[in-house]
């Protein structure tokens, strides 16, 4: 079946007898038994609830994993994810992490006995470097965020699996739609389903899709004891936001390219970090493992003055904290996505005070680039 009909129909079991086209919200926190020992297949909704199922039946198919879990946010998906690791163990990940991922890390993951190296990625000589006995897992961003930097995750797999690692990979920037980290290796998919799954800035949502039986058998067991499920409503606004998630992408990714292409031409941008200009390094690597490049932009201007005046006479493009959407973002990462890592570290990875991430949205890319021109013009 191809992708876009899978967004729109995603699991084909039905919960009602009305006819009802759009899945059912089932606003219910427990389920009558029918009798001792009986179940209806659903007993209290932190374990499981019909719509919430959907959701994970659909997302499951999307990404071509076994199972799917929906947590209240990306941020309490990778929390749970933490959870299968004991003292002591060692993980590598990106060393360009979306900040919030940094701060668990290595505020509470580390508190609680993990270990973690973060590295340039998209080397695997520097993954394979730092692995030693305690290493458990690979975690690797790509895109990351937000930098653009992509790893070869067919390459990172196999190097993952000679040292019977677990490989993580957050999909966020692409969804399955551009690229599929299980079909080339992964084991664990993530997303933040805040962004271009649900798509319309309207809710919080997160994902961990699994390869086998087994991680899904030990995560759900994480997911219930800690409980921080998806509400039933929360599932059907990103049921409805995958619906057109296939035509979304495409449009955004259009738009974004003439916006690229654009800001390489600004006499005041001195830097394009997008993964469809063939000038970007990783390039050829993102063509090969998916089918789109997406539309996250990252530019670097002349100055902090100039970075700071876009930010402030942007009109149609808002300023905020945020990606995927209908709407076009603009965001600062070192004053928001990357606030709290310390500034020497940031600053080594080109996240400086002239650096803006941009997420481009559905409106009409000429509105959007006469919008950074102005907003580009000193008064």
């Amino acid at each position: 079946m191809d992708f876009s009909t899978l967004c729109i129909h995603g699991s084909d079991r039905k919960y009602d007898n009305t006819g009802a086209i759009s899945v059912p919200i089932f606003q219910s926190a427990t389920f009558a038994h029918p009798g001792v020992g009986l179940s209806t297949g659903y007993d209290y909704s932190r374990l499981q609830n019909p719509t919430r199922e959907h959701l994970e039946m659909t997302a499951a198919k999307l990404e071509g994993g076994v199972d799917a879990m929906a947590f209240s946010s990306g941020m309490a998906a990778i929390a749970a994810l933490m959870e299968l690791f004991s003292p002591g163990d060692h993980i590598i990940a990106s060393d360009d992490l979306y900040g919030g991922s940094h701060r668990l890390f290595y505020n509470i993951s580390e508190k609680n006995g993990l270990r973690f190296s973060l590295v340039n990625t998209s080397d695997i000589s520097r993954i394979e470097a730092h692995i030693r006995p305690e290493t458990k897992a690979i975690f690797i961003e790509t895109p990351t965020n937000p930098m653009m930097h992509v790893t070869d995750i067919a390459a990172a797999a196999r190097l993952a699996k000679s040292y019977n690692l677990l490989l993580i990979v957050d999909n966020t920037f692409l969804t399955p739609y551009y690229l599929k980290p299980l079909a080339l290796g992964a084991d664990i998919v993530i997303h933040s389903g805040t962004k271009f799954l649900g798509g319309h800035n309207d809710t919080l949502a997160g994902f961990l899709v699994v390869a086998d039986s087994g991680l899904s058998e030990r995560l759900r067991f994480i997911y219930k004891t800690i409980g921080g499920c998806l509400a039933p409503f929360d599932s059907w606004l990103i049921i409805r936001g995958i619906k057109t998630l296939a035509v979304r992408m495409d449009r955004q990714q259009d738009s974004a390219m003439k916006i690229a292409q654009w800001l390489q031409g600004h006499k005041k941008v001195k830097a394009v970090h997008y993964i469809g200009l063939p000038s970007h390094p990783d390039y050829e690597v993102s063509k090969r493992q998916g089918t789109g490049f997406g539309s996250m932009i990252s530019f670097e201007t002349d100055s902090e003055e100039t970075a700071v005046r876009v930010l402030s006479k942007v009109s149609l493009i808002q300023y905020a904290e945020s990606l995927g959407g209908v709407e076009t973002l603009i965001t600062y990462p070192m004053l928001q996505t990357h606030a709290d890592i310390p500034k020497e570290e940031r600053e080594a990875k080109g996240i400086n005070e002239r650096l803006l991430r941009l997420s481009v949205g559905l409106e009409s890319p000429e509105d959007l680039i006469r919008d950074l021109e102005q907003a580009f013009e000193e008064e």
